[in-house]
Formats: C-alpha cells, structure tokens, sequence
C-alpha cells in the first residue's frame, strides 16, 4: 500500500509527464500529487512504476462487512485478486466490463476514465490517475496493485513465440506451501480395537496440509498453471483405480486471449461468469459488504482461469469465446468432471432411481474411509453458451445464456417438506437473459433466467451517482422456491438462489474531505420453508459505517449492523413455529503507520445475539492489536495479540488475520481466551522469498480443544504454516 506524504517536494518524473501534466487547468495540484507518488514508488521505472504488492488483508477487510459463517469462501476471492494483481488490468485498454470487475471503481469514476482516455490518448502512467476526476488517494491506492497503464494488446507478437514470452514473463513463479497443527488430534491416534479388529474411524493420512502451485501469466495474453494439494489428514497415494494421482486434488489449466477473432480459449479447469451471476458466477463476490455501491453489480468477465484449490466451484473441459462481428462475441463450453456425493441404492424396487445422491459434498475433504467412499462418486456433465451484444459506444450491453447440466446418477434430497421443491433428477437446463445500460450517471443492470422445473428467477438492479459526493444503489430480486441453478451465485440472503425475494437500498456519501458515510438496507423474503425454519418468513439487515482518513497513512472506522432472521426455537414443539433471532454487531478499526517501517493495527469488535424476544441477550466481544516492522530490505515481521470472550457459540467472532502471501486465516473465536499469531517476510534472494508463520489459541477454562476426530487435549491449539515463493 503506498504512504504518501502529499505536501513533500521534489523533483518531477520524466519530461513527458511534465508536458502532459501542463496541459491540465489543475496542474499544481498535479504536480504535488505526481511528485509524492513518484516519491512512494521510489524508482520509477520510465514512465510506469512498480506496482505495490496488494494489502489483502486491508482491503478484504474494506469490502466485506463482516463475516459470520464458516461458508465464506475467502480462498476464491483471494485468487480473483491474486489473478488481477499476476495479470493487472490495462487502463489504456479496458473496456467498461473490465473496470467493473475489478469492483473498486464506481460507474461514474469509470465513466471519466473512458471519457479522460478518449479526449486526451492514452495515460502516460498511474501517477495520470491524479488528473482524472472522480479519483481520489484512497481508489488509487486500492486498484493501484491490480491495475496497469502499459498496453499489452497488439504487442504480443513483438515479444516473441509463445513459449518464449512464458518464460520470460515476471510473474513465472512457483509457491510451495506446508501447514500444520502441533498437537496431537484424535484423528491421529492409534484406536482402540474390538475383539473383531474393528475401531473408531481414524484419518488415513498425516496431519500434514501441503500445497504447490505454478502459475504465469500475462494480461490478454496467455495463463499457464498447476496446482497440487493435499489437506492435513487425507493420502499422498499413486491411485490410478481410485483416480488419485499424488496429491489429493490436482488442477491445471492453459489459456491464450486475443488470437485474432478467437478472444479467449481455455483448456483444462476454467470458470465462467456472464450477466448477474444468476446462472454463472465465479470470482470476485461479496455481496452485501461494507462497499455498498460498487460490489452490488456483477460483471461479465467470461472465462478465465481458475487455480484455486476450492475442490467444487470449477469447470474442467474447454471453452471458447470468438467474436461474432465487432460488438458482437459468443461463447461455448464443455465441462465434464466427478464431483463428491453420497450415492445410495434404493431401497424400494419401485423406487423412481435405483441410485441417487441426497446431495453434493463440497468441503472437499478426504481424510476417512467414509469420506474416501464418496469422493468422485458422481459424474456432471455441463454443456452451455452465452452470446453477448455490446454497442460500439459501449453504453448497451446484453446476452443470452444457457446451461444445461446432467449427472450420471439422480439428485434426490430427503423427504422433508422444506425439500419438496429443490432440484430432483439428473437433468437441469436453464436459460437466462442479461443487460445492462448507462446513460450519464445512472447504470441499470438485470438478469432473468427459468429452469426446466419452470422456476424462475430475477435481479434488477440500479446504480447512479446523484452528486460527485453521492453515490446510490438498489436491487430488487426474486428466486422462486423452484428455481434451480446450479452455477448461479447472484446477490441473496441464501447461500443460493432459490425461495427467496429481496429488496437492497444503498448509500456510500462523502460529506467533507476525509470523510465517508456508507450505509444499506437489505429486507428479505423466504415463501417457503428452510431447513430449520418451518414456515415462511422474513428478516432484514442493515449496516452503517463511518470511515475517517486522519492522515494519507492512516484509517478508521466504526460500524454498526443489524440482522433479524427468524429460525425454529430449540425447544421442541411438534409445529415449529419460527422466531426472529437478532444479532447486533459493532465494529472498530484503526490502521495507522506511524513510521515509513511500522505498521499498527487495532481492532474492537463485539456482539449480541438473542434467540427469541424472551431469550436473554448472549455477548461475545474481541481485541487485537496488529504490529507489523520492516527490518531492513530483507525482513518483515508481523505480529497479533488478541482477546476474546463469548458467551456461547453463536457470539463467535470471526476476525481477519495477516497470513503468508495468498493464503488467508479467519479463525472462528468462541469462548475465552487468547489469540496470538506471528508472521516472518524473508527475501532470501531476488528470486526466492520465505514466509513462516506460527499462531497459537489459548482457551481458558477449557482442558480439551475441538471435537470429534479434532479433538486436542489441553486448552491450546498451534499452527505452524511455512510458504517459499521461488520467481523463475
């Protein structure tokens, strides 16, 4: 993250940023803006300076508002960063679309962008964003890691064959990562056998989490990558019967872009995302976060590459986008793959399948024999296209999709009344429509798609910056309770799009310099029973947070959220009759660096949940302190203390942590006790770069630590994580 101290001076950059920058009515302005930056980058390079490595922490931690369940999947969006800062978005070149995937520029910062870059060519480097209006420190220095100003379109060939330009490219790196618990768990102790030899079900393999992958790429270009893992627990085993191949799970993918008409092929693991994300969605999501604007449209990307070592979000084929006529682009692809499932027989001979599958598992783990016994078990075909239409001003957008999956063996849920109407059978189509249109500051932007049970399901949104300091957002949406996609992941209460109808209302104001105010509130609708609701109901959230910029260095902010849902009492009654539940939640954070080398970071956050109305309040609460010191070039040391009581686990608190490069950590705090971690940044060399990490919980009161096959004895739990990242 750059520091940058506006009022120091100095000399400018090079002749032609000085000549460009002469040019603009505000060019004082520039000139400090341009020379401060000039002086955080260090070295320039000509006229494009090295991009600072991305504060993921930091910036999740800006998008997301908070989380509250383990079903965030944190690994994906930390990949969709990873990819946009190994392949950095070109601002000469980006379209519309491409902006707004980055999801931190609003639409009417975009719409400058464009309109900047058409009056006045192409900008001569990333201090030019200064000029630009609309843009601020604080958006420069978020998209700043994730964004280029050198053209890489049309220069390709000019930079060698194919293989030559992969083993060239800067970001030709290698990461090998290991992970483990110190303690002994259950999971790994001898079990005790019966006279028959049969006992408790233990892991198969070591404790032992590793994770190597290899990865180059090259913005509109090509990307090359493979990655291996293995979880703490499961087999290192050369299975060919048991289609085990080393590590547990094995992913690699080769795409190339712009190859004439041929815009994107990709072969191997791949993901896909047009329109809303109502039947294809992949990447970058937050949904309801504390960025109450700019997350709340989805953007067509397409395909691109997928290197995450999430086991089920994927496809795993080829897919190919070709340009139809010049606003005109169409898509196919073809995904076959084994997902996990519990695969039964049937009982009844006039049962409609003899075999089926309650459901898909997605954690991905493979540790036990049951566990082992359902991996891969089921086939899933995916077939589908998208053809996309884009006016020449780049104002209209609009497509079609549709995807048609089938399994090789049934889906069949349980016979509960709340499952009456989820997906059933081996075969889903679904086909869906898609648009946006901006006009001056006002976006407009929508999806509807219907599956083959007849469901259907709709999100409507609309973005527009009624003032330079005033930004609003809204979104309607509607899932039936028999809408079913598979893919899909538009913006909802659920974790999928079904049986559910909402209304979002956004605000992000800037009233005075420094300052931010961002606020929504989201009323929510389930027509149908849920798995632990049994009747209809309804709920609402909404959040407030204030944001102040003290200094250039520094951050704070509070918030406030509120969630009321409404779930069955626990105590037993033989109609459930479902309550709203409440949760308030407070947030305060400061990020301060007080020196060039130190970093500090305090974090007070703190909830109430109450079951019913006539349910007592339960609270849990968390302090952490964050330092972090650079030790000369060569060493960087980082360091949490923190504090953490709560009355139950539904007081919980999860809390962000700094981890190596990549990797992320958002331990799940409940009960009382300490949480102390510890990270060192060693550049060995120019090419090799090692992170080791030590963290450690201490429960109080407490002689046992987890559950099941978990389970440690005694009240601390520690985990030792070692990455080296070697740049060819």
């Amino acid at each position: 993250m750059l520091r940058v101290p506006l009022n120091d001076s100095a000399a400018y950059g090079s002749t032609t940023h000085e000549a460009k920058a002469s040019r603009y009515p505000q060019k004082r302005r520039f000139k400090a803006i341009l020379t401060a930056v000039l002086l955080a980058a260090g070295t320039a390079q000509a006229q494009e300076y090295v991009r600072p490595t991305p504060d993921l922490d930091r910036l999740t931690q800006e998008l997301f508002a908070e989380i509250q369940s383990d079903q965030v999947p944190s690994e994906d969006l930390y990949e969709t960063l990873l990819q946009y800062y190994q392949t950095p978005i070109s601002l000469n070149t980006a379209t519309r679309e491409d902006l707004r995937g980055l999801l931190l520029l609003s639409e009417n910062q975009i719409s400058q962008l464009l309109t900047y870059r058409q009056q006045r060519g192409p900008l001569l480097s990333l201090y030019e964003l200064q000029a630009v209006p609309g843009f601020d420190l604080r958006t420069i220095y978020r998209a700043a890691p994730f964004v280029t100003v050198q053209t890489a379109g049309g220069t390709n060939g000019l930079r060698g064959p194919l293989w030559q330009r992969v083993f060239k490219e800067d970001n030709n790196a290698l990461f090998l990562r290991y992970e483990r618990v110190l303690q002994t768990r259950t999971g790994y102790t001898a079990a005790p056998l019966d006279s028959l030899g049969r006992g408790p079900t233990r892991y198969l393999g070591s404790p032992d989490k590793l994770l190597l992958r290899y990865r180059v790429s090259h913005a509109k270009d090509f990307s090359l990558g493979v990655t291996a893992e293995k979880d703490a627990g499961e087999q290192l085993t050369w299975n060919p019967n048991g289609r085990q191949y080393g590590a547990d799970f094995l992913s690699a993918h080769f795409v190339v872009q712009e190859r004439g008409k041929l815009k994107t092929l990709a072969v191997g693991d791949y993901q896909l995302q047009f329109g809303q994300g109502l039947l294809l969605s992949s990447g970058l999501q937050v949904g309801k976060g504390a960025e109450t604007i700019t997350t709340l449209r989805r953007s067509s990307i397409g395909v691109r590459p997928y290197s995450s070592i999430l086991e089920s979000t994927f496809f795993r084929g080829a897919a190919a986008t070709v340009e139809v006529a010049p606003t005109v682009r169409a898509t196919a692809f073809v995904s076959r793959k084994r997902v996990d499932a519990n695969v039964q027989l049937a009982a009844d001979s006039l049962a409609e399948f003899d075999e089926f599958s309650s459901g898909f598992l997605l954690t991905g783990f493979h540790r036990t024999p049951s566990e082992r016994a359902n991996r891969q078990t089921l086939r899933e075909t995916v077939a589908g296209g998208n053809l996309s239409y884009t006016s020449r001003s780049g104002h209209l957008a609009a497509g079609l999709t549709a995807v048609d999956t089938h399994f090789d063996k049934a889906i069949q849920r349980r016979p509960e009344l709340y499952n009456q109407y989820e997906f059933r059978g081996t075969h889903n189509l679904a086909l869906g429509a898609h648009y946006t249109y901006v006009r001056g500051n006002v976006l407009v932007f929508g999806e509807t798609a219907r599956s083959s049970s007849g469901g259907w399901g709709t999100v409507n949104g609309l973005l527009a910056s009624l003032a330079p300091t005033v930004d609003v957002s809204a979104l309607v949406r509607h899932y039936t309770r028999n809408f079913h996609t598979l893919y899909g992941n538009a913006l909802s209460e659920n974790t999928r799009n079904i049986n559910e109808s909402g209304l979002y209302l956004g605000l992000k104001v800037r009233p005075v310099a420094r300052w931010e105010v961002s606020a929504y509130y989201d009323q929510f609708w389930f027509p149908w029973l849920k798995y632990d609701v049994g009747a209809p109901s309804r709920g609402h959230d909404w959040l407030t947070r204030v944001t102040y910029a003290p200094t250039k260095t520094s951050l704070l902010y509070a918030q406030l959220r509120t969630r009321q849902k409404a779930y069955n009492p626990s105590s037993g009654q033989p109609i459930p009759q479902p309550e709203p539940t409440t949760r308030h939640s407070v947030l305060l954070y400061y990020d301060a660096n007080p020196t060039p080398t130190l970093g500090l970071r305090t974090r007070v956050q703190g909830s109430r949940y109450r079951a019913t109305d006539a349910s007592p309040w339960q609270r849990g609460y968390v302090l952490a302190q964050d330092a972090s010191v650079a030790v000369g070039r060569r060493l960087r040391l980082t360091a949490r203390y923190a504090l953490f009581d709560t009355d139950s686990y539904d007081t919980r608190q999860y809390v962000f942590e700094q981890d190596v490069l990549y990797a992320f950590s958002v331990p799940a705090l409940s009960g009382q006790g300490t949480r102390v971690y510890g990270i060192a940044e060693i550049s060995c060399t120019r090419q090799l770069t090692l992170w080791l990490r030590l963290a450690e919980t201490h429960y109080r009161h407490q002689t046992t630590v987890g559950s099941g096959l978990e389970e440690i004895q005694g009240p601390r739990r520690t985990e030792f994580k070692a990455q080296a990242r070697y740049r060819f």
